[in-house]
């Protein structure tokens, strides 16, 4: 991603959003979906500051100016 810290990307849902990020950086698709393009369970997406699994998953609605923020879990002790 070039060091890029943030993105513009039209789509009208988290879906989409992924598609765009997939088809742009090809190598970052199998660490945000699995080979069946569900989300990935420890990597978190969040839709305006609400993780979206709690809202429609990856059918989530994404309209101009929604800020979506992908962040890994982290683990340690």
């Amino acid at each position: 991603m070039d060091g890029a810290r943030e993105l513009d990307i039209d789509g009208t849902d988290l879906r989409q959003v992924l598609d765009v990020l997939r088809e742009r950086y090809p190598a970052l698709e199998r660490r945000l979906r699995d080979e069946r393009g569900a989300l990935r369970r420890y990597v978190n997406f969040y839709v305006d500051g609400d993780e979206c699994r709690i809202l429609e998953g990856q059918d989530t609605a994404v309209e101009k100016g929604t800020e979506v923020m992908i962040i890994p879990a982290v683990a340690g002790g």
